[in-house]
């Protein structure tokens, strides 16, 4: 049925009977489908984890970087997410480690640096060693670069106090719609407790509950936590145990009852194929993760399965193959002058892989 659907509105936008989004940038149309959950129920939105470097199984670029960032937009996807630390003199910095060894040709601590010390370190690309000519970036320096172009996801490594000082900076930069900010939520005091801090900000921002089924299995509380911040998504873990089989149903966060919730309160499914340091394939996702996907050669298993189950956001490593495979199965819907809008958030005629 999501194939069918898909396909006709594809059909009415090529006829030019319906438009893909309102008229605007880009990012102006991806924010309305990201706004609109219940309207782009038949459209899937795909979210490039740690800035979008893999392909194919393979490291492109390094993780969290300028380079990795061009080449998301350049692939449609809608959103990218970075992660978040800090310096020693307190500046925000997009950094998954807490330590420097694995991304960067620097060893120790990122918390020991300075901004100016961090910014003599510079990303290698994993799995190659390969040493870029790229600094640490700061978020301000990313947000930067992101700017009108694509949604940014901003995965917290620091306290939950720390969001708000990204919150205000991604207003000063009039970047608080575009920028999401989450946090993980399980009981109604951590509810009370993560709304108190975001609080502090004000309003304008978007903020997206994270929920983890080894915790949360009540469709009421992720109603609830929906509500208390107007959220657009919410994050859905599925844990999987080292011995556990893949998951046949998409477990309890994939319930009627939870998927009735998503439409009456109009929010996004998100669903996080991408992989885990030292973790089986797909332990986000049931087991349903992006080596199924790609290295193994079962896309319909994993970005098909977790669409027909209600997944309307795609958090991945293979941003292109899904993109890909989502757009020729019917769970994409053209945007409106898709590579003309692309083109110009790229400022560029194409996006060339570092020459290694």
């Amino acid at each position: 049925m999501r194939t069918v659907l898909a396909g006709a509105a594809s059909l009415l936008v090529t006829l030019g009977i319906v438009t893909a989004g309102h008229a605007g940038s880009r990012v102006e149309q991806i924010l309305e489908r990201y706004e609109n959950a219940n309207r782009w129920r038949d459209h899937v939105m795909v979210v490039a984890h740690r800035g979008g470097g893999l392909e194919a199984g393979k490291t492109r670029y390094p993780e969290n970087s300028m380079a990795s960032i061009r080449g998301v937009i350049s692939s449609g996807a809608e959103m990218v997410e970075i992660d978040i630390r800090r310096s020693k003199d307190g500046e925000l910095i997009v950094m998954h480690d807490s330590w420097l060894d694995r991304t960067t040709n620097c060893k120790g601590e990122v918390i020991a640096r300075t901004m100016d010390e961090l910014s003599q370190c510079r990303l290698v690309v994993e799995g190659t060693g390969t040493v870029t000519d790229e600094p640490v970036p700061t978020l301000r320096e990313m947000l930067a670069a992101t700017k009108g172009k694509i949604l940014v996801n901003l995965d917290n490594k620091l306290e939950t106090a720390d969001l708000a000082d990204m919150v205000v900076l991604a207003r000063a930069m009039g970047m608080e719609e575009q920028v999401v900010v989450k946090a993980n939520l399980w009981s109604a005091e951590r509810v009370t407790s993560v709304k108190q801090t975001m609080s502090q900000v004000g309003s304008g921002f978007q903020f997206m509950p994270i929920i983890a089924d080894d915790a949360v299995r009540d469709a009421g509380f992720i109603a609830a936590a929906g509500r208390a911040f107007s959220a657009r998504a919410v994050e859905m873990i599925t844990w999987r145990g080292e011995a556990e089989e893949m998951t046949a149903s998409g477990g309890p966060l994939f319930s009627a009852k939870v998927k009735a919730a998503a439409i009456r309160d109009n929010w996004h499914i998100w669903v996080d194929t991408h992989a885990i340091v030292n973790k089986p394939g797909g332990f986000l996702s049931g087991g349903r993760g992006d080596e199924l996907a790609v290295t193994a050669g079962f896309p319909n298993e994993v970005f098909g399965f977790w669409a027909e189950r209600g997944a309307t956001m795609i958090q991945t490593d293979e941003p292109s193959a899904a993109i890909e495979w989502l757009s020729a199965n019917g769970y994409r819907v053209p945007y409106a002058d898709t590579d003309e809008s692309v083109a110009a958030a790229m400022g560029e005629e194409q996006v060339s892989a570092p020459t290694n």
